[in-house]
């Protein structure tokens, strides 16, 4: 397992340092500017598109991106905040923040085009994504499988597996001896897995309701602590912001030790948060019924920036608090540790409730993702109920496994999609432009928006002819 963990390591360090640094924010800055920065420009009508009505089977606008939140909002807003801060420094939110306006024009294109070619289930529901769009609009199924293979590793299994081992750290305050007793990490794996089973063996629309419910309550009070935090030492905010600049922009900081350097810490804890341009996404953003693809597109835009507030919280609650950034505690320990500097014990037990239940969602939301992808694979019942118990198994054993090999398997599978993805989307910019100047004419014209792919001289999509 050590070599294993070695062997993932360095993968990780070389992917993210020789490869996505690059590409990410090439991706980012090139649609950024091809699009006139649509993922700002766009940003007003979010608020009235995600509360579009629908009807039957069909998935509304406001439940697709909830459940791309749920996804998006997870331990990893939390923990990996903190570890990032540890790690990278402070100014590795400030990268945060410079990749999430960035990668949420990635973000824009993809869930635009996995709108453009989703394809219809029997009960008029719909699904799609980047295996969608690759094997549709680049006429390549067999690299839309390799994606969707990547996929499924990375959600199903990378992240879930993540999800459960980080909530089983949440733990070490309250049980003694936590960290070698094996059977309370078992009893929280069976617990989750069993949870994890009774949901998604209930299909996407059980996945929906349950993520409408917990994630916007959940999320809301935690923005509030996170604000009651910031209030009550908002005496401190110019010296934490300039801690936080000066170490973004420091010299030893971006390129001494560059693996672990406040850019790429940042680039990873980002991508890893906000998913813009991972390919993740668009799963929910095809599931949709919508009358336009950039709806979609405007829409997950939103969720980018959501998840990117989320993490702006956990940075200020560790930043504020009297903890140190020594590595004494890490993730969700270092956590527990600075809300209860500043509400007491209380802040404790409120992280770790936190933690389960954002875990909770993002593991149904990841699920919901990588179901969509298996059918894209193989459409056969026995062997999706096969995959459900595999994906349950990797729930009930993440809590036992090395967090260190967790993070690596998760960070080197998500990589990989990624880079498939980013390729796939700038080759299709020519669509995503089409589609995008055929919103804003209608617009302009001050009507609804309604797609027609043949009048825009697209030909190869299932839905909108």
């Amino acid at each position: 397992m050590n070599n294993l963990s070695m062997v993932l390591s360095g993968i990780n360090d070389f992917l993210y340092t020789y490869l996505l640094i690059g590409l990410l924010p090439i991706c980012g800055i090139f649609y950024s500017v091809k699009t006139k920065f649509a993922q700002l420009r766009f940003l007003p009508d979010s608020i009235k598109l995600i509360s579009e009505k629908t009807s039957g089977t069909k998935i509304s606008a406001f439940k697709a991106f909830i459940i791309s939140i749920a996804s998006r909002v997870g331990t990893g807003n939390i923990a990996g905040i903190a570890i990032a801060i540890v790690i990278g420094g402070p100014g590795s939110m400030v990268w945060m923040w410079i990749m999430a306006i960035i990668g949420a024009a990635s973000g824009f294109a993809e869930s635009v085009l996995a709108q453009m070619y989703k394809t219809l289930n029997e009960d008029g529901s719909s699904r799609g994504g980047p295996s969608y769009y690759i094997r549709k609009a680049l006429g390549s199924r067999k690299l839309g499988i390799l994606f969707s293979i990547l996929l499924i590793i990375a959600f199903a299994y990378g992240f879930n597996a993540l999800q459960t081992n980080i909530i089983s750290t949440a733990f070490e305050y309250h049980i003694p001896n936590y960290a070698s007793n094996i059977g309370a990490h078992v009893t929280i794996g069976v617990i989750f897995a069993a949870l994890t089973a009774s949901i998604i063996f209930g299909g996407v629309h059980r996945i929906g309701f349950i993520s409408s419910i917990i994630v916007p309550i959940m999320a809301g009070i935690y923005l509030m602590i996170g604000a009651g935090v910031i209030i009550t030492n908002i005496q401190k905010m110019p010296e934490i912001l300039s801690l936080m600049f000066k170490n973004a922009f420091d010299f030893n900081a971006i390129f001494g030790g560059f693996a672990g350097s406040v850019v790429i810490v940042g680039i990873k804890r980002g991508l890893l948060s906000n998913e813009a341009g991972m390919g993740s996404a668009p799963n929910a953003a095809a599931s949709a019924d919508t009358s336009h693809p950039v709806k979609q597109g405007i829409v997950q835009t939103l969720s980018v920036f959501v998840d990117t507030i989320v993490c702006t919280t956990s940075a200020a609650i560790v930043l504020f608090s009297n903890v140190p950034l020594d590595g004494k505690y890490m993730g969700i320990p270092h956590v527990q540790q600075a809300v209860s500097s500043q509400l007491g014990v209380a802040g404790i037990y409120f992280i770790t409730v936190s933690v389960l239940l954002f875990a909770f969602t993002s593991i149904i939301g990841n699920y919901c993702y990588a179901e969509s992808n298996f059918l894209f694979i193989k459409n056969n019942k026995k062997l999706l109920n096969i995959f459900r118990i595999t994906c349950i198994f990797t729930v009930m054993i993440a809590p036992v496994l090395s967090s260190s090999w967790v993070w690596d398997f998760a960070e080197v599978a998500m990589a990989l999609m990624s880079t498939v993805n980013i390729v796939a989307i700038l080759l299709l910019f020519k669509r995503v432009k089409i589609c995008t100047d055929d919103y804003k004419r209608q617009k302009s014209l001050g009507i609804d928006p309604v797609f027609n792919a043949p009048k825009c001289g697209i030909f190869d999509t299932d839905v909108w002819k």
